[in-house]
Parts: structure tokens; C-alpha cells; sequence
């Protein structure tokens, strides 16, 4: 996932409804957390990602379509196909697409030996019991899947250096409760006191990881990115550097 993503290259989501859910939920939350493009997010959802409160449930055996959908992916890109069943056909041909095209397939699925995880690069098996209340795979195995997302894009987040000593770097500051919570960071990890933080914050055009390097170094904001760019976005060793 990180090399798909430092690549330029897409991360793609596949899956039918509650699986589709939480896969949509993980996607859509990495512009926030981590500021990852939306051009290089693709969510591939069986019926389309629903308006309303009502989800179809005839379409996760719907592939018509989604060749069409996928027609831009490459080898550089990867797949998280999710199914809790492992067999579910909208998600097996999102899959078989995939893989013909060279992209790498991360499967997840709460059923061992099913197709999906036979299928895929990179196969993680929930084994989660029967569901309490039986058929709704959206309590049980909807809720491994959300954790096992949830862990994979934290991950990889700290892979692409947008995770430093607990905190969300990368943020993407676009409200008040996020810009406060920029400026924290930028004055926890700078050691400098938060009226600084937010000056700097500001000269740095909001980015978090700029400021930080700003405030700790006295550097400018043209060399702090540079600085950044030498080290592919990680803080830390920016931040170790004396010269």
C-alpha cells in the first residue's frame, strides 16, 4: 500500500455491502488523516456507494461494470478486496480484473480457504466465529474487517513517514478541531509554545510536518521542504540532521 501510494500509482477498495461499508469508511478517511490524494483513492462498491439509508441487496452478484470502472488500473496499483464469505462474486471478479492487470491484491475475508484468499498476493484470514445474530455479517466479521483496515492504513501511514511518536502528521487541517490539533503537534514536537505553533503553522501553509521542521530548526519553509523531500517525508530523520 505505501509503495502504491509513493508510486503515484492508485489504492484501490472492493466489496458488497456491509464489507463495502467498511471498506468505503477506511478509503475515505485517509484524505483527513493522512492527506493522501484523492486521485490515487478508488472505492469499487457492488450498487455504487449508497445516498440514502437504504443499501440494495441484490447487487454484490452485479459485475457488470466493473471492467469498465477498472480499466485505468495498473501493476503499480493495489487492491484491498474484501468478502466475509471469501466468495462473494462481485468482489471475486474485482479481483480476477486485478490481478490480470497486474496489481497486487491484498484479500481479506472471514472464511478460511475461500476463493478470495486462494486468489489474493497478500491473504488475511478474520477467523471470527458465528455471528451472534446469524447471516448479519456486519456485526462479527464487519467488525474484524473495520480493525484489520483500520491497522493495514494506520500502517502504511507510518510507512510514508505521516506518523510520528503517536501523532498524525500529515493531517489534513480543513476545520477548527483539526487546525487546533495541527498546532499541538507542531508545539509538542518543536518544544516551542503553541502562539509560535500557529504563526509558523500558518508560514508553513498549514503543512504540519514543514512546521514542525520550522520551529525545531530555524530553518525557512523553502528549506525545510527540501529538507523533507531528501528524507521522503519522514520527520524524524529531518529533524536529526544538522546541516
Amino acid at each position: 500500500m505505501a509503495r502504491t501510494i509513493n508510486a503515484g500509482a492508485c489504492l484501490h477498495y472492493a466489496a458488497a455491502g456491509s464489507s463495502g461499508l467498511m471498506a468505503a469508511a477506511d478509503a475515505q478517511e485517509l484524505g483527513g488523516t493522512f492527506s493522501i490524494p484523492a486521485a490515487q483513492l478508488r472505492i469499487h462498491m457492488a450498487g455504487g456507494l449508497p445516498m440514502g439509508v437504504e443499501m440494495p441487496g441484490d447487487t454484490e452478484d452485479a459485475t457488470d461494470g466493473l471492467a469498465a470502472a477498472m480499466a485505468e488500473l495498473s501493476e503499480k496499483d493495489t487492491m484491498i478486496a474484501v468478502s466475509a464469505s471469501g466468495s462473494t462474486p462481485y468482489t471475486i471478479e474485482a479481483t480476477r480484473i486485478a490481478k490480470s492487470k497486474g496489481a497486487t491484491v491484498i484479500g481479506i475475508a472471514n472464511n478460511a480457504g475461500s476463493d478470495l484468499l486462494n486468489m489474493a498476493d497478500h491473504a488475511v484470514l478474520l477467523a471470527t466465529p458465528p455471528e451472534v445474530l446469524s447471516g448479519s455479517t456486519r456485526m462479527g466479521a464487519g467488525t474484524a474487517q473495520k480493525i484489520a483496515l483500520n491497522t493495514l492504513s494506520v500502517l502504511m501511514a507510518v510507512h510514508l513517514g505521516h506518523v510520528h511518536d503517536g501523532m498524525m502528521v500529515n493531517v489534513h487541517a480543513d476545520n477548527i478541531k483539526l487546525r487546533a490539533r495541527a498546532c499541538g503537534i507542531v508545539a509538542q514536537i518543536a518544544g516551542v509554545p503553541e502562539t509560535a505553533a500557529r504563526d509558523t503553522l500558518d508560514a508553513a501553509g498549514g503543512h504540519v510536518k514543514t512546521a514542525v521542521l520550522m520551529a525545531a530548526t530555524g530553518l525557512a519553509r523553502d528549506a525545510a521542504q527540501a529538507r523533507l523531500k531528501d528524507t521522503h517525508g519522514h520527520l524524524r530523520p529531518a529533524l536529526e540532521r544538522t546541516v
